[in-house]
């Protein structure tokens, strides 16, 4: 797996009083970047409650670059920029382009996995660990087994 890129339009609902993008939804985009990448590779809404585990935040930044205006449209990525082996703990990377080829925003988020019933950080299903780690990694990926 090489390159999850995904395109998307601006909508008037996702501007602010200055008429550009509200800051609110790159995080927005992000969560919906990563709901659905996970889902093309089978780490489902139905698969994690099937295991009572999901995807939780620890941080989440936004580097803005560019300001994206209605009717700009978006590429966002996803890379993994670090993980533990195990799959538990990651930190993954999100780049917003506009029109093309200028870089507008950067989203970096530190993420684990949720035992949805104990309300408690979790080990990933051995299943959910071998598709995660599939995940384009950035070219300074570390493993971190902290």
């Amino acid at each position: 797996m090489n390159i999850f890129r995904k395109k998307m339009e601006i909508r008037w609902a996702d501007l602010d009083p200055n008429f550009h993008m509200r800051h609110s939804n790159y995080y927005d985009l992000g969560a919906q970047m990563r709901i659905s990448v996970f889902s093309e590779m089978g780490i489902t809404p139905e698969a994690m409650r099937k295991y009572h585990i999901g995807p939780i935040l620890l941080r989440e930044e936004c580097v803005f670059r560019r300001e994206i205006l209605m009717g700009d449209f978006i590429e966002i990525d996803i890379h993994l920029t670090k993980a533990r082996h195990d799959g538990s703990r990651w930190t993954m990377q999100h780049h917003l382009y506009k029109n093309g080829d200028q870089l507008s925003a950067v989203i970096t988020i530190d993420g684990a996995w949720l035992d949805t019933d104990k309300r408690k950080l979790a080990q990933v299903p051995e299943e959910f660990k071998l598709l995660f780690l599939e995940i384009p990694r950035t070219k300074d990926f570390v493993w971190s087994d902290k």
